[in-house]
């Protein structure tokens, strides 16, 4: 009884389904670590400190604006000037409404800046503004 015979066992070939789910897989995966690599934490930035500082949860999409000691405007790792910012914001603004924006000022940053930076996102008709602080330590 030979039953190898009356049945062929056909190549199966190149199959699709698996390769589709490895590609979704892996688009899952860095769309959502995308997200860290927005964050610009790392900059030097000595933020002032509140009673009430705490770590938010991010938006989704939240611009982060750092305002050095200095008066410097840096966004993405670039430093901007104030018509570049105005430029990038009034672009954003027009494809995001209500898009969130984070400032984070050096806590030796004149005042004036951080209103500079406010007038900017005003202009612009960004309203969805919030101030980075770290919390008090009172374990001390």
């Amino acid at each position: 009884m030979n039953f190898r015979g009356r049945y062929k066992t056909e190549n199966p070939g190149f199959q699709i389904a698996p390769m589709i789910d490895i590609v979704f897989l892996l688009l899952c995966f860095f769309v959502a670590t995308q997200i860290f690599s927005q964050w610009e934490m790392s900059i030097d930035v000595q933020l002032p400190t509140a009673q009430s500082g705490e770590v938010p949860d991010r938006l989704p999409g939240e611009i982060i604006i750092n305002v050095m000691d200095d008066g410097a405007i840096v966004v993405n790792q670039q430093r901007l000037n104030d018509e570049s910012l105005s430029a990038l914001l009034g672009r954003i603004v027009g494809l995001f409404p209500g898009q969130p924006i984070l400032i984070r000022a050096d806590k030796s940053t004149a005042y004036e800046h951080v209103i500079r930076v406010l007038d900017l996102c005003r202009k612009v008709d960004i309203w969805n503004i919030s101030f980075a602080t770290t919390a008090v330590n009172t374990t001390s």
